[in-house]
């Protein structure tokens, strides 16, 4: 029997809680599909936590008077889905969203039992809102980052919302008509459903993890090269 797939958002709006937050509302759009299919969600807001700024896995062990990411990566740890989720500001993700990635790849260190990066056989995406532009900005060096700490891409893992440029509604805020931005955008709520969907036919289908030859770092330190050859030698 196949163990349940679990899925971790990371909401990195700049609002703490208890106040409304619009990425939220994106990221309830998602998990609500997931949900439904069984997936084990937790979302967890990041600008509550005292994430140091660093990239060291613990930064109290580099001057830091605290710092939340040690039990926060353990939440990481356990999940088989990951999504970073964040509002755009300036045409950027927010520090917060930034701060996320750099200790994500505080950990890129730690390997698995078969000498891999920690990540391998877990898959990752990214949803962003925003009321100006920039979401595929956002979104690109998001996936690139994640991909580098070893999470696997599946197609078209990004999804999000952005309205009018300028000052205006972001999303799921109440219009004049009472209906709700972005709430009944098309490309949105396609994005959203086949990112929810790819991540989880990619989570099942990598359960067993990634075949380690080639990728074995414990291997690599032994000797070990999986047929590279250096030009100059031949």
């Amino acid at each position: 029997m196949t163990e349940p797939i679990r899925a971790l958002y990371f909401n990195c709006t700049l609002t703490p809680s208890p106040d409304e937050s619009h990425t939220d509302l994106l990221i309830q759009a998602s998990a609500t599909i997931l949900r439904k299919q069984g997936v084990e969600v937790e979302v967890v807001r990041a600008v509550d936590h005292a994430i140091a700024p660093g990239v060291q896995p613990d930064m109290t062990e580099h001057g830091a008077s605290e710092d939340a990411w040690p039990a926060l990566w353990e939440r990481v740890l356990a999940a088989d889905i990951l999504v970073l989720a964040t509002p755009i500001w300036l045409g950027d993700g927010s520090s917060v969203f930034r701060r996320v990635i750099e200790r994500l790849y505080s950990e890129s260190s730690v390997l698995n039992d078969d000498g891999q990066s920690i990540s391998y056989g877990k898959v990752a995406g990214v949803l962003v809102g925003g009321n100006e532009d920039g979401m595929k900005h956002v979104a690109r060096e998001a996936i690139y980052a994640l991909q580098h700490i070893g999470y696997t891409i599946p197609p078209q893992a990004d999804a999000g919302w952005v309205g009018e440029a300028g000052p205006g509604p972001s999303y799921g805020d109440e219009l004049d008509d009472g209906s709700h931005a972005g709430a009944d955008n098309d490309f949105t709520k396609r994005n959203v459903t086949i990112m929810a969907w790819n991540l989880l036919h990619l989570a099942r289908l990598l359960q067993g993890g990634i075949p380690a030859e080639g990728n074995d770092r414990d291997a690599w330190e032994r000797g070990e090269r999986f047929g590279f050859q250096n030009p100059e030698y031949r």
